[in-house]
């Protein structure tokens, strides 16, 4: 059944059947259902257990002297208002206040105290989640939207963050309160308390309704913010595309949409929660007329005193007052759940297993060799990307890869580097099995030239000295220039203490080549893989960097994705790949003389 069809002018997206549907269970070592999200948040919690316990110890002293004001008014009235003890009134007027004096310190101790611990236990999530990051294998990043992942890190956290700094003794407190307002209101008279509890099983009625609804919607709500905030970080990094082909309507559609949904959801689940306290502000007024209406009764009677009719009153408001609080609260939970379910997803993905035992002290040689390489990725269902491959490539040597898109030259690349595993045969270094090394040895003697050259927020000397951190200001400046990136940089403002921007719109797409180049000289690698690093390149600058790339190949096993064959010219041999297979080798001069594959793309 349809039940909201175009709010605020958006499409309907959900219906009720949609939030009446249960979520399915899911197998394996995530998170899945709230009692496993709150005892691992606690776990983390729990290890600043000294300062959780003061917390704990002020907010049972705030909760007393919170149940103690309204009793000792009550006290008062009986005692010294009513028979006109002036001294009296004046004594008890300063133990009240001597109370709430001491009510305030405790409530700002406790708060003081929890925002340290919140904040030491998100600092804790969020480092966690990034080092996570920084354990999982590419394989991971390539199947997911690098906003959504992003999102996870922030905003979910971000909202768990909020719940411990208002919830956890918003929670605490109104238990206690609940609980020692239940034992006096018994002790002062049974029967009122008896008439103040008529209205909870209606309160748990209309929980249980609400609850089962915004349960769902929250995270439909979390899940919503990540897949737009994976759109707005995939837009933004490929805005030049967008403009180039004229896709702004598609893309401010597309965006509308996902936040049409996000507005949609976040409408139902703030709906649905703000139900809350307005069921029970009316169960709360329906129970304060039934204690008035018969407390005034039992005092016209002689039943009860006036000041114990005040003081049940004013219980009977603590008794729903906390009752609202954890219905209020329940809501902000639900919501951080949610947000730290979709976190310890992440947290509970399988980290890049280490199979390799063979440390940095075995200095590679550069010989590389397949062996009846087979693979395919995991979300390929049955075709292949490289099929039973075999090649070697003895140290010093180039090796250009050519091929169609699609060929297999990037997975080639991507084996070498260890980025993925084989799934039959071997890639052998030296004649050792690739796994046999660690992957931080193995890529300590590599380095990398891509074609799209990846710069950081950082100074151009930050930003070489990548390649080896301990390289000096003297190597980076040499590195350079045998880069041929000297000249440019020492026009730079600041020249290499310039700071560049992430996307390096300070500088042109060549010369940022012409810094991973010089990136790639300072880390003095073994073995190099380049990826057609002079392509979209102006003729001048692929003269410089093709120049720069010779010099650096010198002495050096490389690897060279050529999509325009005269960038390797000086290749010893060229490895030819057609959909997954090894159809050519040989050097140039050999495969012209074939006149196969090769000699048509030459031709």
């Amino acid at each position: 059944m349809k039940f909201l069809e175009k709010p605020f002018g958006y499409e309907r997206v959900l219906t009720k059947e949609d939030l009446q549907q249960k979520p399915k269970k899911q197998k394996g070592p995530r998170a899945n259902n709230w009692k496993s999200v709150l005892a691992r948040i606690w776990k983390i919690v729990d290890e600043q257990r000294f300062l959780l316990v003061m917390v704990l110890l002020m907010v049972v002293i705030s909760s007393a002297l919170a149940l103690v004001g309204p009793f000792l008014i009550g006290k008062m009235i009986d005692d010294y208002i009513v028979p006109g003890n002036f001294d009296g009134i004046l004594f008890m007027i300063g133990v009240l206040i001597a109370i709430y004096i001491i009510l305030s310190i405790s409530l700002y101790l406790q708060n003081y105290w929890m925002i340290g611990i919140a904040q030491q236990t998100i600092y804790r999530m969020r480092v966690g989640v990034f080092n996570k990051f920084l354990r999982l294998p590419i394989s991971f990043f390539d199947k997911r939207q690098h906003g959504e992942l992003m999102s996870r890190a922030t905003n979910d956290i971000e909202t768990v963050s909020a719940t411990l700094n208002s919830a956890f003794i918003q929670v605490f407190s109104s238990v206690l309160t609940l609980t020692g307002t239940v034992v006096v209101m018994l002790y002062l008279s049974p029967l009122l308390t008896f008439l103040t509890m008529i209205i909870i099983p209606a309160m748990f009625i209309a929980m249980r309704w609400i609850t089962r609804r915004t349960g769902k919607l929250f995270k439909e709500q979390q899940a919503a913010v990540g897949a737009l905030n994976g759109m707005i970080e995939e837009t933004i990094s490929g805005q030049r595309i967008v403009k180039a082909f004229s896709q702004e309507e598609r893309v401010k559609e597309e965006f509308q949409e996902k936040s049409a949904r996000l507005r949609l959801v976040g409408f139902w689940a703030l709906s649905y929660s703000g139900y809350i306290p307005k069921v029970m502000h009316a169960l709360n007024n329906v129970s304060f007329a039934i204690v008035a209406g018969v407390g005034g009764l039992l005092a016209l009677n002689g039943h009860a005193s006036i000041g114990m009719i005040v003081i049940f009153t004013e219980y009977s408001r603590q008794f729903t007052r906390p009752l609202n609080d954890l219905a209020n609260q329940f809501n902000t939970v639900l919501s951080a759940i949610a947000g730290a379910e979709r976190m310890f997803a992440i947290m509970d993905e399988k980290d890049e297993v280490e199979t390799g035992h063979i440390g940095k002290e075995q200095q590679l040689k550069g010989a590389v060799a397949f062996q009846n390489v087979s693979f395919k990725y995991e979300q390929a269902e049955d075709e292949h990307t490289l099929n039973d491959v075999s090649f070697s490539v003895s140290p010093g040597q180039t090796a250009a890869l050519v091929g169609a898109t699609g060929a297999g030259k990037t997975t080639i690349m991507q084996l070498i580097s260890r980025f993925y595993d084989t799934n039959e045969g071997a890639v052998l270094f030296d004649g050792i099995d690739v796994r046999d090394f660690t992957r931080e040895a193995l890529r300590s003697q590599m380095a990398f030239v891509l074609q799209e050259p990846f710069l950081f927020e950082a100074t151009v000397y930050e930003n070489i000295r990548y390649g080896r951190l301990d390289a000096t200001d003297e190597e980076i400046e040499e590195a350079a220039k045998k880069a041929n990136a000297h000249d440019f940089i020492r026009q730079l403002p600041q020249g290499y203490n310039t700071l560049l921007t992430a996307d390096g719109s300070e500088i042109s797409q060549g010369q940022k080549q012409l810094l991973s180049i010089a990136r790639a000289f300072v880390a003095d690698p073994v073995i190099l893989l380049l990826d057609e690093a002079t392509s979209s390149i102006d003729t001048v600058t692929e003269m410089k960097i093709q120049e720069a790339l010779e010099v650096l190949m010198k002495g050096r096993t490389s690897f060279v994705i050529a999509h325009r064959l005269n960038t390797i010219r000086n290749a010893d041999v060229v490895f030819v790949m057609q959909k997954g297979e090894l159809v050519e080798s040989g050097s140039q001069e050999e495969l012209i003389a074939k006149k196969g594959i090769y000699a048509s793309m030459v031709g």
